[in-house]
């Protein structure tokens, strides 16, 4: 992506969606998009769709530009949309075999198969679409982004409104197709989840890339190990280590390693203190997320 810039009109006014973004991701990564509500990941994602233009920028998946070569291009992505859309009246095997029919794909029922089996769903080909429950809807939409093995997949808030079980199962086999060669796009909210599986990660907000680069090192730069604990009686003015104050009594410190830990006790021993509900958190996504999107 080069360049892309998008603005949309609303009551009058200009609402700029996205400004100026450009990044590549390469081929074989598991890659995060990430950012609040409003940030411009669904116009991005909109855009690799095809279904909104940008005012200006160029984008292209393994050199088909979507302009020059958009066959090409549309047959490089399969996209799970965060809405979940069918038509009703359709059976699930239907609906596999019309998205195969959009991609001019003749004799895919081998393929369809395939994806029914790993995805669960093979006793459900002939149930409407219409009365299956949320997280096999869910399943239909993956199916449906595969149907013509695209070798870049983009996964709008996959897991969104699903079990914990079917989760898990769906992250498992995320990580197959990407070990399959599969390159992947993630958009979500769960962010345990971006942590887990992305190894290089976008922050959009407002419309803006915050920050793009590899999951560790943002965790490394923006996010320490924490450790929470309570204590009877307030720390002294003069105490050595800065203590973030938290309600009840409890108190909040980071901490770069064991030995950084092990001072912090000593020194609250040579006070008289002992803490209390003593809790060691490790860095996260989340905290990386505030920080930067404060900023």
């Amino acid at each position: 992506m080069k360049g892309l810039s998008k603005s949309f009109h609303q009551g009058g006014r200009e609402k700029k969606a996205l400004t100026d973004i450009s990044f590549s991701i390469e081929q074989g990564d598991f890659f995060g998009l990430l950012g609040p509500n409003g940030a411009g990941k669904s116009t991005l994602i909109g855009v690799l769709a095809k279904t909104v233009n940008p005012d200006c920028g160029e984008i292209s998946i393994l050199g088909n530009d979507i302009n020059r070569d958009w066959r090409n291009f549309k047959m490089c992505v399969g996209i799970v949309p965060q809405e979940i859309t069918f038509d009703p009246f359709l059976s699930v095997y239907e609906t596999l075999r019309l998205q195969s029919g959009y991609f001019g794909l003749r004799d895919n029922n081998k393929w369809i198969d395939e994806l029914l089996e790993v995805l669960d769903l093979s006793d459900k080909k002939k149930d409407s679409v219409m009365r299956l429950s949320g997280g096999m809807k869910r399943r239909v939409l993956i199916a449906q982004a595969l149907v013509h093995r695209p070798p870049l997949i983009v996964l709008d808030e996959p897991t969104a409104g699903v079990d914990i079980a079917l989760r898990h199962r769906l992250w498992e086999f995320m990580e197959d197709l990407n070990r399959k060669g599969h390159t992947i796009i993630l958009t979500t909210h769960y962010l345990e989840e971006a942590e887990r599986l992305c190894r290089r990660v976008a922050l959009l907000n407002h419309g803006q890339v915050a920050a793009l680069e590899d999951t560790q090192v943002l965790l490394k730069e923006y996010s320490k190990d924490r450790v929470i604990f309570a204590l009877s009686a307030p720390l002294p003015k003069d105490f050595p280590f800065r203590c973030e104050k938290l309600p009840n009594g409890f108190y909040s410190m980071s901490y770069s390693g064991p030995e950084e830990l092990r001072r912090l006790l000593e020194a609250l021993e040579a006070v008289d203190l002992k803490p209390e509900g003593l809790e060691l958190g490790k860095a996260n996504l989340e905290e990386v997320f505030l920080r930067i999107t404060d900023e």
